[in-house]
């Protein structure tokens, strides 16, 4: 399939120019004057569509930065958004039409579930792939096409560990976690980060990704009296997990990851239930530095709300690929990844260099839900 992308585009710079760049192969843009296509893919519509309008606004952000300031190499960057509905299917199916249609990279998504179906394909097409997923499980895919523009639920849990039991002192801490690949990503690695400190959950409670009503499974909890209750689920079944525990009378903390962090959770919740929360995140708020001021005053300028994680994490996503991009003088292939594994990038979420397995940030923070605001826990 690579062959025949790679024939058709040499054939139109023939037919526009009269003949190909020197040198130029499968591993170059093969058109030196169009515009650099680059695909969004993300759930645009069902219950994970925060996730993808996150994603899509922070990369949008970088993209028009960037045309404003000339594109990449005298280029325009063409940014085009593909809705996979939080299905893996429906992704799969996305990933070959993205590579024939000419996308040289892709941004996405934000569902581990649908990037690791999407990942073998991609592999295959020498697409490479900056997604906003946090399972471990995308490191297991083992493609060198593939890139996280944030930790792995490792780093994120890890972290949290270290904070509420060799910090704080809990013991006696429950887990909820949904059978996704989100979800049995955090369950393992907090799980994993427990066990390290000779803890083992008072309750361990698997729920499907889309059940609404938790009363069977939280009734179980409250009878362990838990100190703190684990959250390995997406933004609105979090919400609702913790709107439910506290109807049902439940008064300990809970704590989490990203999702925790966001205004989706915050507001499915309420923000008397969500009170407390300790959450683990490598941006914890839009004022840590001047990088994330000058950040959030732009979103807030060009989309009329709030940055927040998820389009910070794909700001830096779109950011290090634009920037190899130039560096490469828009390579495609390998000689794409190659360069996205070699760029250094100072981003909003921290210091960015990869390793071979994709991965390249490796640190979070603590933070705690106050009166509605996500704050640093030290202050």
């Amino acid at each position: 399939m690579l062959r025949h992308r790679a024939t058709a585009i040499t054939l139109l710079a023939l037919f526009a120019a009269g003949c190909s760049a020197p040198g130029s192969d499968n591993e170059s843009s093969g058109d030196n004057s169009g515009p650099v296509k680059i695909a969004v893919v993300d759930a645009q519509s069902g219950q994970l569509s925060s996730l993808g309008a996150w994603e899509l606004k922070g990369a949008r952000l970088a993209v028009d930065e960037w045309n404003a300031q000339g594109g990449v190499n005298g280029r325009q960057i063409q940014l085009d958004v593909f809705d996979d509905q939080g299905d893996p299917t429906v992704g799969t199916n996305l990933a070959r039409k993205i590579d024939s249609e000419g996308y040289i990279a892709m941004i996405g998504t934000a569902e581990s579930a649908v990037t690791i179906a999407m990942a073998p394909i991609l592999k295959q097409a020498e697409i490479p792939n900056i997604t906003s997923g946090q399972s471990p499980g995308l490191v297991a895919v083992g493609s060198e096409f593939l890139f996280l523009n944030g930790p792995t639920s490792t780093t994120y849990d890890e972290t949290l560990a270290k904070h509420v039991v060799d910090q704080q002192g809990m013991k006696k801490i429950a887990l909820i976690t949904n059978n996704g690949s989100y979800g049995k990503g955090e369950h393992d690695a907090f799980l994993k980060a427990l066990q390290q400190r000779g803890v083992t959950p008072v309750a361990d409670q698997v729920v499907t990704t889309d059940q609404k009503d938790f009363s069977a499974v939280l009734t179980g909890i409250r009878q362990k009296s838990p100190e703190l209750i684990f959250l390995g689920a997406e933004e609105v079944e979090s919400g609702l997990i913790v709107k439910q525990a506290r109807d049902l009378g439940i008064t300990a903390p809970f704590a989490g990851a990203a999702p925790q962090g966001t205004p989706v959770f915050l507001d499915t919740a309420g923000a008397k239930n969500a009170e407390g929360t300790i959450v683990s995140s490598p941006y914890l708020s839009n004022d840590i530095d001047e990088a994330s001021k000058k950040f959030a005053a732009a979103y807030q300028a060009k989309f009329g709300e709030e940055a927040e994680m998820h389009g910070a994490k794909a700001y830096d996503g779109a950011q290090i690929l634009l920037t190899a991009l130039k560096t490469s003088n828009v390579a495609t292939g390998k000689a794409l990844a190659d360069a996205i594994r070699a760029t250094k990038h100072q981003g909003l979420l921290g210091d960015f260099a990869f390793d071979k397995t994709g991965v390249g940030i490796f640190a979070t923070s603590i933070g705690t839900i106050k009166n509605g605001k996500l704050v640093s826990a030290a202050s």
